[in-house]
């Protein structure tokens, strides 16, 4: 047992996703010194498991979630606008299903949706015939009606990095694969071990997720908001169409599904709500959750698939706060904060419950929230108008940076350089520098994986296994042979 520097934290964050990760950075950026640990690697958990979404959540609107989301469709604007490297617009597709939603309902839920986060740029939804457009196609006879609407969509794990990041550019020190084994206040300090050192700080904030109940037990404390854990698996199969619509699928059940383009040669599809009751450490998704995806997009889609044609699934455990009601699928997505007593000593803040979409607006009040306790935080939030890092560039600017890589660097091919500007924006020079072949950037690992972006990903980015790098700083996983990935993770060291 190691003990670290004396002088305490202003601040500790517990949890590595992408609440933790916002909240390091909006204190980070108000004066405070701060350390944010996470037991695994960042976004290990529920913040890579996601539909990979920017949304308000038009869902949510038939269970009288108003409040939700109309905070969530005027994040969505914000989080395009400081991310626009890893986030873009999307067009999504709802065929008119008779036994299901009426046309009219849906009509009125997307008028809403378009008005309800105030004045958007994205275009409104619109009615649409599918038998002459081009989300149509793939579709069966049976689809002819339907809308089309806006909504964007994001790369989950690397928003994740990119606050934390931008957390340590403004001081923060970040730990990983240094899980949280103690937690005990002692008068106005809280006193932390973690990965075998103890650290103390003049406030903690609870940000675990699905684990912030555990956590919360660990200090002692009894939670007021207890976590609803519910599951959402997805799939990932060859792509079933050959357009950039993304499609919302009614289901029988009530439920929705998404169908999104994924990684040029792929479909994305998901999700599902399912209790948890099992461990954190290995969420997979379920035979039952696998079959039960298929056979959603199976009702819509021409051309049939089975559990044989999934090259990729993954599950995440989403915490949301338990009010006790019935069906996962209607439990909210909002969330709830929860400040300790100033009698009590230093100050622990609960996140509970939660949605990437609001992580911003949900940091931003926790900062809000202990600055009332802690003096050393100054000003107000900053965070909705300062780029995360690579993003200084305009939101529609995405082609132009492709453009430019493919100038600066023309032996990349245009895959390459879309895949590489979507990931780094501006900072893709940090390791690109002034190369002139692929030889520059030293060995090829596959899939234009370079050895440069490998030292990048683990020497700036915490990464430090093959599945750090392939599932969630990139998702070349999905492109690259079995031995393809061997010699990376050999590379890496295991």
């Amino acid at each position: 047992m190691t003990t670290a520097a004396n002088t305490p934290f202003d601040l500790i964050v517990i949890g590595g996703g992408v609440n933790g990760a916002g909240v390091a950075r909006d204190a980070a950026g108000r004066g405070a010194r701060v350390l944010l640990l996470e037991a695994g690697d960042l976004a290990s958990g529920t913040s890579s498991k996601s539909t990979k979404l920017v949304h308000g959540g038009l869902r949510y609107l038939e269970y009288m979630e108003f409040g939700l989301v109309r905070e969530a469709l005027g994040e969505r604007e914000t989080l395009w606008e400081i991310a626009p490297h890893i986030i873009r617009p999307m067009r999504f597709v709802l065929p008119v299903n008779k036994a299901m939603r009426a046309h009219w309902k849906l009509r009125a839920g997307l008028f809403l949706y378009d008005h309800i986060g105030g004045k958007g740029t994205l275009p409104d939804s619109d009615a649409v015939n599918l038998s002459s457009h081009p989300a149509g196609e793939p579709l069966k006879g049976n689809c002819t009606r339907g809308f089309e609407y806006s909504d964007g969509w994001v790369d989950d794990a690397r928003l994740v990095v990119l606050n934390a990041l931008d957390a340590r550019q403004r001081g923060a020190e970040v730990r990983t694969r240094c899980p949280v084994t103690s937690l005990e206040r002692v008068g106005d300090l809280w006193n932390v071990t973690a990965g075998g050192e103890r650290f103390c700080a003049h406030a903690v904030v609870n940000a675990a997720g699905p684990a912030a109940d555990d956590l919360a037990k660990l200090a002692g404390l009894t939670p007021k908001y207890g976590i609803r854990r519910v599951r959402g698996s997805h799939i990932v199969v060859r792509k079933l169409f050959d357009h950039d619509f993304a499609y919302i699928f009614q289901q029988p059940d009530t439920r929705i599904c998404f169908a999104i383009p994924y990684e040029d040669e792929f479909t994305l599809i998901g999700t599902t709500d399912a209790e948890h009751d099992g461990s954190l450490d290995d969420v997979q998704a379920d035979k039952e959750e696998i079959r039960y995806l298929c056979d959603a997009v199976n009702r819509y889609f021409t051309h049939n698939i089975t559990p044989a044609d999934v090259v990729w699934s993954y599950a995440g455990v989403r915490a949301l706060v338990d009010f006790g009601e019935g069906r996962p699928e209607a439990a909210t997505r909002g969330y709830r904060l929860v400040l300790s007593e100033k009698e009590a000593g230093a100050p622990l803040l609960g996140i509970y419950g939660g949605k990437i979409t609001s992580y911003r607006h949900v940091a931003e009040e926790v900062v809000d929230l202990l600055a009332k306790r802690l003096p050393v935080l100054e000003g107000k939030g900053w965070t909705d108008s300062e780029p995360l890092p690579g993003g200084d560039f305009p939101r529609d600017a995405q082609g132009l940076l492709v453009g430019e890589l493919l100038r600066e660097y023309p032996f990349l091919m245009r895959s390459d350089a879309t895949r590489i500007a979507r990931a780094y924006g501006l900072d893709a020079i940090n390791w690109l520098g002034d190369a002139g072949s692929w030889a520059d950037l030293g060995r090829n690992f596959g899939a234009g994986l370079s050895e440069a972006e490998v030292r990048h990903l683990r020497e700036v980015e915490w990464a430090e296994t093959a599945e750090d790098v392939l599932w969630r700083r990139t998702k070349l996983g999905l492109h690259m042979d079995a031995d393809e990935q061997a010699a990376l993770a050999e590379f890496m060291g295991g």
